[in-house]
């Protein structure tokens, strides 16, 4: 009840609230953020005695040429407004650190900058209010990650490599000198106890940061992986809050394995041989305090519920270039690591790329759960372009694939073929968003210019640096050709 409490009183917090919190905490500086296009948070830093009520109406100036998507050299000004809602004693800085996630805006005509992440997320709210659909939709990310020991990579003109290391890594049980031999092996990490699971306190440690920062979690657990895989739950919310909190879920995550002489990553596959990282996005659409997913159909879904599935469906080679954003993402999307690459729906089979989940039959706890993102997603867009996905599948009364609960995997055949699988490389799915992207447009939610430079951006500083590398195992294959 107390994080609840403290959650709302938060959410209404005014300027004046902020500063008092503060004060009343000992801050020395506030320290404010907003995300890039890609999904990276930002910051820069200003003196408590400096930061006065007025930031919040007339901004702070920050040269906006210098951030990855956003203005070019000649339109570079731009301005960020502070959020109180937002504002959290930073549990992670030695120096008393008051932070505010902001939003932006363009300093000449006033007006809310287009590519500022938060702004779409924003805007898909008020459009789902407008549609009369519902008037609140639930977000609940499970953002994987791994903890490592150490990395180290590069990629210049003579090598590429990348190395690993990592404590409870099944490869280390062969280390010469003490060794206890207690490690989880590929695929078994879900979820044994301690000395095998290594990392239980570090995680507790993390768990306490996020609740600190003002983060209601559920469990915290290690996962499938060897090498130190983790999970951590946060309790769901609304599509802008959950999108502020997993910004500050990284954040938090990373540096208190930092502060430990540890490293996180949120890669989608950086093991060989073992399963990825995803965030499976559970939602649900409300109104009046209703479930308007519960109902009497499969898996006790309601029509609308099933509509918004054949929606995300039918659009879902085009939402992965929001939800699946990176090349390394399709080495997670593969057969034989639990990865749902098929275009179709279940209760409980893990392999569809929706899963209902069926822990309760409460009316209130009835979701759908989207498992092809991962946590290199940018969240302010892969949750609107979602949301928008799933509209338009009600709007349209857009039918899904009939329900199948076998194993996928096991399918054989005529059976199989039936089946459509997601694309394999990120190049497919920029293509796929390119030919499909009328559905994120409506509403203005979306607009072509962010489209049109989330693609640019993509193909020009992933897909096609990618493909003019040559990669290590290129080596064994043709080295003797």
């Amino acid at each position: 009840m107390a994080a609840k409490a403290t959650a709302k009183k938060k959410r209404t917090m005014s300027p004046a609230d902020v500063l008092k919190l503060g004060r009343d905490a000992g801050c020395q500086v506030v320290d404010v953020r907003f995300t890039d296009l890609p999904g990276t948070w930002q910051h820069f830093t200003v003196s408590m005695k400096e930061f006065r009520e007025d930031a919040f109406e007339d901004g702070l100036g920050f040269d906006g040429s210098s951030i990855r998507g956003f203005q070019a050299i000649n339109e570079s000004d731009m301005l960020l407004f502070p959020d109180p809602s937002t504002a959290f004693v930073d549990p992670c800085l030695k120096v008393p650190t008051l932070a505010i996630t902001c939003d932006i805006s363009d300093p000449i005509t006033g007006q809310r900058y287009s590519r500022d992440p938060r702004y779409i997320a924003q805007k898909a709210e008020a459009y789902l209010k407008k549609s009369g659909v519902a008037d609140t939709s639930y977000w609940g990310p499970e953002a994987e990650f791994f903890i490592f020991n150490s990395v180290r990579f590069d990629q210049n003109a003579h090598e590429g490599y990348y190395h690993i290391d990592s404590e409870e890594g099944i490869w280390n049980s062969g280390k010469e000198g003490p060794n206890t031999g207690y490690r989880p092996r590929h695929k078994e990490g879900y979820f044994p106890v301690p000395p095998v699971d290594r990392l239980q306190d570090l995680r507790s440690r993390i768990l306490l940061g996020l609740e600190a920062s003002g983060i209601t979690v559920e469990v915290q657990h290690h996962e499938v992986g060897t090498a130190g895989q983790a999970e951590i739950d946060m309790h769901f919310d609304t599509m802008v809050r959950m999108a502020d909190n997993v910004m500050k879920y990284k954040y938090v995550v990373r540096n208190v394995c930092n502060d430990h002489g540890y490293t996180a990553t949120f890669m989608p596959k950086p093991l060989f041989g073992d399963n990825g990282s995803g965030m499976h996005v559970h939602q649900s659409l409300w109104k009046g305090g209703t479930n308007l997913f519960f109902g009497k159909g499969y898996a006790g879904l309601s029509d609308m519920a099933r509509w918004y599935i054949g929606g995300l469906i039918k659009h879902a080679p085009a939402l992965l270039a929001f939800c699946a954003p990176t090349t390394n993402s399709y080495r997670r999307l593969v057969p034989g690591y639990e990865a749902p690459i098929n275009l179709m729906y279940s209760a409980r089979n893990r392999s569809a790329i929706v899963r209902i989940p069926m822990y309760s039959n409460s009316p209130k706890a009835k979701r759908l759960e989207f498992r092809a993102p991962d946590p290199t997603a940018n969240p302010y867009l892969a949750f609107p372009a979602l949301l928008m996905a799933g509209l338009d599948g009600v709007k349209n009364k857009t039918e899904p694939p009939k329900p199948l609960d076998k194993d996928l995997y096991e399918l054989e055949g005529a059976e199989k073929a039936k089946i459509k699988n997601t694309p394999g490389s990120l190049g497919e799915v920029l293509d796929a968003l390119e030919k499909d992207h009328q559905f994120l447009l409506e509403g203005g939610v979306f607009t072509q210019d962010l489209i049109d430079t989330w693609l640019d951006m993509k193909r020009t500083k992933d897909v096609k640096p990618m493909a003019l590398r040559p990669h290590p195992y290129e080596f064994f294959l043709y080295y003797d050709a």
